[in-house]
C-alpha cells in the first residue's frame, strides 16, 4: 500500500547551503534504495515536504525526520493512502524558490512568502502540484 503524506518544519539557524545540498544528496541516494519519491521545497528557514512510499517505510521517514536535530515544529500537513504516486520521477525533487513567480505564491496564501504553517495541507498540496506542471521542480532523477 502506497502512501503520500506532506509535512512543514521550521529550519535550524545553524543549517545553511551547504548542508541543505549535503541533505538532498544523502535523500537521493538513499530513497530509491527504500522506494520513496517525494519533493522538498526549502524558503526562508522553512521545509515543506511530500514523501511518498510504502505506508512502513514512509512513516518510518517520517519519524526521522521528526528527531532530526535539523527540524523544529515539524507538523504533519496531509497524509493518505493512494493508488499511484504524484512524484514519481523523483528521488528528492527540489523546487528552485529563486526562480519562482511570486504571483504562484499569492494564488495559494494572502501573501508572496511560503507558509505551510498559516494554510490547510490541501493548498500546499495544490501548490506543490502546479510546481510539478509549470516546471519549477528539478533534479536528479530516481
Amino acid at each position: 500500500m502506497l502512501v503520500r503524506l506532506m509535512y512543514a518544519s521550521r529550519a535550524v539557524p545553524a543549517l545553511d547551503h551547504e548542508e541543505l545540498q549535503s541533505l538532498l544528496r544523502q535523500c537521493r541516494t538513499h530513497n530509491p534504495q527504500h522506494g520513496i519519491t517525494g519533493v522538498l521545497c526549502f524558503a526562508s528557514g522553512i521545509f515543506l515536504q511530500v514523501l511518498e512510499g510504502s505506508r512502513t517505510t514512509a512513516n518510518r521517514l517520517y519519524n526521522r525526520i521528526v528527531a532530526d536535530a535539523r527540524h523544529t515544529d515539524v507538523e504533519l500537513l496531509a497524509y493518505e493512502e493512494i493508488d499511484e504516486r504524484r512524484f514519481a520521477g523523483w528521488a528528492m525533487g527540489q523546487v528552485h524558490m529563486s526562480g519562482l513567480n511570486p504571483a504562484l505564491l499569492l494564488k495559494y496564501s494572502a501573501s508572496a512568502t511560503l507558509d505551510p504553517f498559516a494554510v490547510p495541507g490541501r493548498v500546499s498540496m495544490a501548490l506543490f502540484d502546479e510546481l510539478v506542471a509549470t516546471a519549477s521542480i528539478s533534479c536528479e532523477r530516481g
